[in-house]
């Protein structure tokens, strides 16, 4: 399971004691509509995790749209979803997996090796035959939490241990492309990328040196992702002499960058870096370079 797990093998978990379903779906034009479409209809037993309250951390004046949560809040998230050390994660979203490859990185990140994206997500669980269930499902106690946030227990009852290299700053982004060796990856669409149009940041345009890879690119017209030689094949023609661990992945906000994480994983391309502030961090000071136009 290399990151990817498609409907109907899902279907053969269902009911497994280590399974532990996390429906991510969310709008950013409607932040409440994720949380509305679980409690209409999810896979049965799904947590619901919302991308501003659960996979963010506040938002600060020196940080883009969706901030890293810190490790330990990200850890009490995780308790509350009823992860353990031992739990199989899977993951969902509405379709194309862009959220749900937000978790997917955010949970790999604090050491959670099974962790799955549902291929095509919600939409391929039905079209396979999928039963959904309605409602709210239970969390953890808001006194269990907070004892959990005081001590920084993960759900496994130890303290997290989040790979701090797995992401990178600002500073930390600007010094890896002064030496040339390094890529930075743009997963936004192209009108956003070259500046025509910019419907969430009050700057448009990208990162100057930035390559426009959008995280579209990695699908299908059924919304699931190509076939792992395809994606391969893919992004080693888009990479050229780049190693995969000198690709640094950014988007508007950090969130569908790891989309593109996601796909060279399923690629056998790991290692690459998760810029977290990206975009909507880079255009906070005026004296960091903006570049429009280009192609993909």
């Amino acid at each position: 399971m290399a990151g990817l797990i498609d409907a109907t093998s899902l279907q053969a978990l269902l009911g497994t004691p280590e399974l532990v379903i996390v429906d991510c779906r969310f709008d950013l034009a409607a932040p409440e509509s994720g949380r509305h479409a679980y409690s209409q209809g999810h896979i049965p037993g799904a947590r619901y995790a919302d991308l501003n309250r659960d996979l963010s951390g506040p938002i600060a004046p020196h940080t883009g749209r969706h901030p890293l949560p810190a490790p330990a809040d990200f850890a009490v998230t995780l308790r509350e979803l009823g992860v353990t050390a031992d739990s199989q994660i899977v993951a969902y979203d509405g379709a194309n997996g862009a959220f749900a490859a937000r978790f997917w990185w955010l949970a790999r990140w604090l050491g959670h090796s099974r962790v799955a994206v549902l291929d095509g997500g919600i939409a391929a669980w039905v079209a396979a035959g999928g039963a959904l269930e309605t409602g709210d499902a239970a969390t953890a106690s808001s006194a269990t939490a907070s004892a959990a946030t005081a001590s920084g227990a993960t759900a496994s009852g130890a303290a997290p241990r989040p790979a701090f290299d797995a992401w990178l700053t600002t500073r930390q982004v600007i010094a890896a492309l002064a030496d040339g060796r390094s890529v930075l990856v743009d997963a936004r669409a192209p009108e956003r990328y070259s500046g025509q149009i910019e419907p969430l940041d009050p700057v448009a345009g990208h990162v100057p040196s930035a390559r426009n890879y959008p995280f579209s690119w990695n699908l299908g017209a059924n919304q699931r992702f190509l076939p792992a030689a395809e994606l391969r094949s893919r992004w080693l023609e888009f990479l050229g002499t780049t190693a995969p661990a000198d690709v640094i992945a950014m988007c508007g906000s950090g969130v569908t960058a790891c989309h593109n994480l996601l796909a060279l994983e399923v690629a056998g391309l790991s290692g690459g870096k998760l810029y977290a502030g990206s975009w909507s961090e880079w255009i906070l000071d005026p004296t960091r370079g903006i570049a429009k136009g280009g192609t993909p």
